[in-house]
Order: C-alpha cells, then sequence, then structure tokens
C-alpha cells in the first residue's frame, strides 16, 4: 500500500537528515556586531561526517551547528562550494554517520511521487515531511545571482529551511537537493537533481576538494531562426560562440560557428544540456562531441580539466 511505502521510505532516509543552523555576525554603525541566525538542512554522503547542504544556506556563516537524529549536535566546518549549483559540502568531526543512499536523478518521471525532508523554519524535533509529485524536469530558473539550467519542479512543499534537505522517491533513494531559494515560487518548489550533485562528492572523496571539469566553451541555444540567420545544417543544439585559449575544446578544433548535437550518446538540443553533461561529468574524463562545422559533420573527443576559476 501507498502509506506503507511512505512510511518505509521516511524511515530510511530520516536517520540521515541533518539540522543545520549558522550565525553570521553583521556589524553596524560605530561597528557594533549583532547575531544573525540561519537554518537548513542537509543530507550525510558518508559515515565520516560528510554532509551536504545548499551553499546558500552556509554563505557567509562564522559559525555551522549540525544537529543529527540521534541528539548529537556538533560544530562544522565547510570544505567545499559550488555557488553556480547551489551546492556545499560541510564536514564534523565524527564518524559512524548514517549516509543516505543516492539514487539517479535521470529515471525520475513526471508524476511520480516523490518527498521532501527536512527541518522547516528550523522547527525543533524530527524532521518534517511532505509528499507531492514530480511536476516537471529541467526547469531553467533565473534567481537574481543563480542561473538553474534543469531543475526538478515539485508541488512537495519546500520552505525555508527545508533548503538542503533531500527529495526523495518512495525506495528512500535521494533523487534531489531541496532548495527555497526561488522567491517567486508559489505552490510549487524545486530542487537540484543528485545526478549533477554526485560528481562533485566524488572529486572531493577523490581529492580532498571539490573540483569541476571544464571543456571551455560559452555557447548559445540554435532554434530554427538562429539556424537561417548563420545558415547552420541542425535547428538544434549548442552553438560554440566563444572557445577559450589553452582549454580542451581549443585542443580538439572547436571553433566558435560549431555547433554541438551530442555529447557520449546523449542529445545536447541546448546551451543549457550542454552545462547540464559537462556538469556531471568528472575531471580528466574524456567524452565525445557530435559537432557540426556548416554542412559537414564530425567527431570530438576532448579531456576534460579541471576549472580553475
Amino acid at each position: 500500500m501507498l502509506n506503507d511505502e511512505v512510511v518505509k521510505a521516511v524511515e530510511k532516509v530520516k536517520p540521515s537528515i541533518v539540522n543545520v543552523s549558522t550565525v553570521k555576525m553583521v556589524y553596524e554603525f560605530f561597528f557594533y556586531a549583532f547575531p544573525v541566525h540561519g537554518v537548513g538542512s542537509g543530507i550525510v554522503v558518508n559515515e565520516n561526517g560528510l554532509f551536504l547542504t545548499n551553499y546558500h544556506v552556509i554563505r557567509g556563516s562564522d559559525r555551522i551547528q549540525a544537529s543529527f537524529s540521534d541528539g548529537l549536535m556538533v560544530e562544522g566546518r565547510v570544505v567545499g562550494v559550488d555557488p553556480s549549483l547551489d551546492i556545499a559540502l560541510v564536514k564534523v568531526e565524527e564518524t559512524g554517520l548514517k549516509p543516505a543512499e543516492l539514487g539517479d536523478s535521470d529515471t525520475l518521471r513526471v508524476g511520480e511521487i516523490v518527498l521532501a525532508v527536512g527541518n522547516p523554519l528550523g522547527l525543533a524535533g524530527e524532521p518534517t515531511v511532505t509528499m507531492g509529485v514530480v511536476s516537471a524536469l529541467d526547469r531553467q530558473i533565473v534567481s537574481r545571482e543563480l542561473f538553474f539550467p534543469e531543475l526538478i519542479q515539485t508541488d512537495a512543499a519546500i520552505n525555508p529551511g527545508n533548503s538542503g534537505g533531500p527529495l526523495v522517491n518512495l525506495k528512500g533513494e535521494v533523487m534531489a537537493v531541496n532548495t527555497a531559494v526561488i522567491p517567486f515560487a508559489q505552490g510549487i518548489s524545486f530542487a537540484i537533481p543528485i545526478s549533477s550533485v554526485k560528481p562533485l562528492i566524488e572529486s572531493f572523496k577523490k581529492y580532498g576538494r571539490m573540483v569541476k571539469p571544464w571543456l571551455g566553451v560559452k555557447s548559445i541555444d540554435v532554434n530554427r531562426q538562429i539556424a537561417n540567420y548563420y545558415s547552420l545544417s541542425v535547428d538544434y543544439g549548442a552553438l560554440v560562440v566563444e572557445v577559450s585559449p589553452r582549454s580542451p575544446a581549443e585542443r580538439v578544433g572547436l571553433k566558435p560557428g560549431d555547433v554541438v548535437t551530442m555529447m557520449d550518446g546523449k542529445p545536447v538540443k541546448t546551451s543549457s544540456a550542454l552545462i547540464r553533461e559537462l556538469r556531471r561529468k568528472s575531471v580528466d574524463q574524456r567524452i565525445e562531441l557530435l559537432i557540426y562545422r556548416g554542412f559537414s559533420r564530425y567527431v570530438a573527443s576532448p579531456v576534460l580539466e579541471e576549472a580553475k576559476f
């Protein structure tokens, strides 16, 4: 029964939820300082004290306190951030934590039931659960500070304090990281796909820091108007408008005017799709790009490097 599935999913993920409290010192006139408190949620990703949350939850904080389901309260420190994805990794000096099971957000379907778990408004006690469905996939949202090319839209309630907590399926697998950073959302909520976050976690485990892959191109969407104006042979894809010097893209011969239509066998229909697929790759990974140049096409195989910015 659905009720039993929901209960089992919550029981599975609940030990991996973190209640995040932050303190930031703000200075007013005459150098008078006063603390500003913030709240959020987090997700344990390994047993040795590593958890993830939203970057906007911990941004500018002077102190981070993490509370766990067993009553443990401990100080945390930020060990890696990706502001462009609104993701941060925080470390506490504890072992034996229960990591959540991270699923594959690429398998999510519109209409699938999902659960948002977290600590809305910093309320004390066990995490709060809300239920909804996946309303849409690959939503593009532009906030005052961020550009999200691939958010999951859901009608499960996500309130301040839920940010950084998990959106899970009925198997209790984390499919996305909830975010309440979109200020104009009413009756709908958004979450960051876990498939875009996993490479950051793996890079930290491998390198001791969060690293991002870099191709070295800037692109725009191709549509019929763009295709007609530039006499392109395809009316979809990511049109390269700039190639960075000494970048992986330059080394394999990419040039402005090239159109990327596929990466590792997956269609790339927009510049946002190119960004999404790159986020899911790893540093030092060789990728295969299908490129249209004029009315000819070819395959380029750059090796991604670590982003230096």
